[in-house]
């Protein structure tokens, strides 16, 4: 099972760097087509909500917002009434974890400028911040609450940069122990209620993985396998039920999809929770135990089954708008549960729901009452065929001005390997798409969500099939009669970026690019990979070579090098901070473009790193994109 987050594009997120020129501020515009256009900072005028932590008294959700233009963390009423800004950072985005079970005091992670060395803070009760997770380079994570309320844990590589160690914290004055001292190379994944048991992966490649368990009761806790087994079958952790008695984990040992099966730890008995024709994502239960929540990540959407364990009855909500159903979370008596709906055409909002009402109530509006949804597109599900037959699915985005002429296209890439492009709102597409620019978010294969044979059918073929998919991508796209045919870019993000470089340095396909801090020396990333990615080093040198047996394909592979064959104009990007895609790999790709000659714009962002956060930045990222593509790609 490929690890989603490497070198993963933070979703509609967007850069731009600090750079000398500005681009002009318009206002909204009636185009030549009779068609409403808006500007950037139209579209980065909605509200970037998440969340769903109840407090103890049931009656307000702890929800971070960039409302400011950073995220922060607020107090949002569930009666309706208006929200408390419970941070005011003018600085660093600030994330809300959860609120502490009786009282409201609240914890939080935040990092430095991007680099995602993240900490652990309490705001107490008084307003004042403490840092829970002290000292220069470490990053630390929340690992769940104990079910008694009294304590809460959070992993920490401080002691070994490379490993993640597990603390037992107290809520009355934070003083720790640790708990479990990981010097093996385990991925901590959960804890069960009571704090007895803690479930552990362990890669073996980058399609075999192993779960074990500990009884942190013993004196000398040690990991026990779980899941052993023969052959490629990958395993990962959703969570324990809340009896302590059981965990359930996900195992694709069945079919080619992800099913969510439980494992009795007094029996070890193993037996089905849950399967469907696609990945089950994420199954979780309310805090009482009465209901059970289980996503599915049905052809580039999420679709929620929820249900009362005890009956097995659906919990069926009244009518609500379309969309994703995200966020879901109850509060402690399920008597209320709170969630996020979201489309392409309107971004997150977060409704409440008193069970058995006839009625959920929204309690934010985050979209621009400026911009009208009819105005905006949705996007299509749409299947090509590749060069040898295999279809490859995508998004497609047809803007409102195809109806009258043919329009420019861009085949947009997700970060990876092996992410995925999934329907939902990006202020970037949409400001695209609504200036007349076409987009299919191509999920090539290697991509997440199209089961284990697709997910590994790039390993070590890099710049090779997925990039040919990206290719016949843009053929696809030629043959619609409203495409004009000589107008086809790339762009992507992380990983995304690296295959448009590539696309840009190894073909002549595309008439312009737009590269976001993507890798373009292989063999230099993949030694430089930040230490606490030790769970998963060899996974991905399983998926792109080991830098110390593969240095020469992976050289044939880095666009950096072969700067000189790239024939038409790049637009790279870049975060100062960034600790996954260096900004040297740009530094470097940006001098190979333009020792020959051909025209490159580089934008180095200082203040951010491999995704951004600050709507400023965004505004003006989606703008220059803009500016570039109409330049080079739309003349």
């Amino acid at each position: 099972m490929k690890h989603l987050n490497i070198f993963y594009l933070l979703c509609m997120v967007v850069v731009l760097s600090a750079c000398s020129s500005t681009v002009e501020k318009t206002s909204s515009v009636i185009s030549n087509d009779d068609i409403t256009t808006y500007t950037a900072e139209d579209f980065f005028a909605t509200t970037s909500v998440f969340g769903s932590s109840i407090n103890h008294d049931g009656n307000a959700v702890l929800i971070s917002s960039n409302e400011t233009g950073i995220f922060n963390a607020y107090k949002m009423p569930l009666d309706g009434s208006a929200k408390t800004a419970l941070t005011n950072s003018t600085t660093e985005s600030i994330f809300g974890l959860s609120w502490f079970p009786n009282d409201e005091r609240i914890l939080y992670q935040a990092d430095e400028g991007g680099n995602e060395l993240d900490h652990i803070y309490v705001r107490e009760l008084d307003g004042t911040i403490n840092d829970l997770t002290p000292g220069d380079k470490l990053k630390a994570n929340f690992a769940g609450w104990h079910e008694n309320d009294s304590s809460f844990y959070i992993t920490s590589n401080e002691r070994d940069p490379k490993f993640f160690d597990l603390y037992h914290y107290q809520v009355s004055d934070y003083s720790r122990n640790m708990v479990f001292q990981n010097d093996a190379g385990y991925a901590v994944n959960s804890i069960s209620p009571n704090g007895q048991w803690l479930a552990l992966t362990k890669n073996n490649s980058n399609a075999d993985s192993d779960i074990y368990l500990v009884n942190l009761k013993d004196n000398n806790p040690q990991p026990q396998l779980i899941t052993a087994h023969e052959g490629d079958v990958a395993h990962a952790v959703y969570t324990f039920t809340r009896d302590n008695n059981t965990l359930i984990y996900a195992t694709n040992a069945y079919g080619e999809f992800n099913q969510a099966w439980s494992y009795d730890i007094a029996t070890g008995k193993k037996q089905l929770e849950f399967k469907a024709d696609w990945d089950v994502s994420f199954l979780y239960f309310s805090k009482d135990g009465q209901y059970r929540v289980v996503g599915v990540n049905q052809d580039a959407q999420t679709k929620l089954y929820m249900n009362n364990i005890a009956t097995g009855e659906k919990l069926e909500l009244p009518n609500i708008p379309g969309g994703d159903l995200r966020g879901v979370n109850f509060s402690n008596d399920s008597s209320r549960m709170v969630f996020y709906l979201n489309s392409d055409t309107s971004p997150s909002n977060l409704y409440v729901y008193n069970v058995g009402d006839d009625q959920a109530t929204r309690l934010t509006n985050t979209g621009n009452p400026k911009i009208q949804e009819s105005h905006l597109v949705d996007g299509e599900i749409i299947r090509f065929k590749s060069f040898d037959g295999l279809e490859i699915p995508g998004i497609l985005y047809k803007p409102k001005q195809a109806e009258n002429r043919k329009v420019p296209a861009l085949v947009f890439i997700h970060g990876g390997p092996g992410g995925q492009s999934r329907k939902g709102y990006s202020a970037l597409t949409q400001h695209l798409v609504n200036n007349g620019y076409a987009i299919f978010k191509i999920n090539n294969r290697g991509s997440s969500g199209y089961g284990k044979t697709f997910f590994h059918l790039d390993d070590k073929k890099h710049g090779d099939v997925d990039l040919k998919d990206v290719v016949y991508n843009k053929y696809y796209l030629q043959s619609l009669d409203w495409v004009d045919a000589d107008k086809i870019g790339v762009m992507g993000g992380s990983y995304g970026g690296y295959l448009t470089m590539a696309a840009m340095a190894y073909t002549n396909e595309f008439e312009a690019g737009v590269n976001i801090f993507g890798v373009t020396n292989w063999v230099r990333t993949l030694k430089s990979i930040p230490p606490y990615w030790e769970s998963f080093r060899k996974s991905l040198y399983d998926e792109l070579g080991d830098p110390a047996t593969d240095e020469q394909r992976l050289h044939d592979i880095s666009p950096v090098f072969f700067g000189h064959q790239v024939k038409k104009p790049v637009l790279v990007v870049q975060g100062k901070n960034d600790p996954r895609v260096l900004q040297v790999e740009s530094d470097d790709m940006v001098a190979a473009i333009r020792k020959a000659g051909t025209y490159v714009d580089y934008l180095v962002f200082d203040d951010e790193g491999h995704g951004f956060s600050k709507t400023e930045n965004r505004i003006n990222a989606s703008n220059k994109y803009l500016e570039f593509l109409e330049a080079h790609l739309n003349k």
